[in-house]
């Protein structure tokens, strides 16, 4: 299975896709679409989202998962984010890709065992999961790859807990 994962930004929107193949996971790609901050907001909207659906058009990812703007202290920046997030999730369902979200906190308590983990702890982590020689840099494709780490790791149990509660109707009772 492949998975896109997406760390959302307007000016470093980092991608990385993780395949797992048994109980190995590996990185395929990874890296950072950029826009300037002289440019004008739609044509840098624009710019995101053409990469973007290049990147799901090239990848062809299972999945796409974007991570979800809990809380932000800037509100600009938590704009951006969400206006970056967005075109993400519509490249995505375009693409008729199986799509998720997590919040940085429960990427972190996956990848790294606490949610409150530091960028280093993160990048540190998925170099280790992940094989790699040495952390990803910059942070926003660390980031990226976490997205995708956290949801191949969680997906066997959210399938598990889904089937089991089809199995009994839906409300969780036998």
């Amino acid at each position: 299975m492949f998975v896109l994962g997406i760390d959302p930004g307007l000016s470093r929107c980092g991608y990385g896709l993780v395949q797992r193949s048994g109980s190995r996971l590996t990185a395929s790609a990874g890296g950072v679409v950029t826009t300037s901050a002289e440019t004008p907001l739609p044509e840098r909207l624009h710019t995101l989202f053409c990469e973007l659906r290049a990147l799901v058009d090239e990848m062809h990812p299972d999945a796409v998962v974007v991570e979800r703007v809990f809380f932000q202290t800037n509100v600009r920046t938590a704009m951006a984010t969400g206006q970056a997030g967005g075109l993400a999730l519509v490249v995505a369902a375009e693409a008729g890709c199986e799509i998720a979200q997590y919040t940085s906190n429960e990427v972190k308590q996956a990848v790294v065992g606490f949610g409150s983990a530091s960028k280093q702890q993160v990048q540190n982590m998925v170099a280790a999961l992940l094989e790699l020689p040495e952390p990803p840099n910059p942070p926003d494709v660390a980031d990226a790859l976490a997205l995708a780490v956290c949801h191949l790791t969680s997906q066997p149990l959210r399938r598990a807990i889904e089937a089991a509660g089809a199995g009994t109707g839906g409300g969780g009772r036998p």
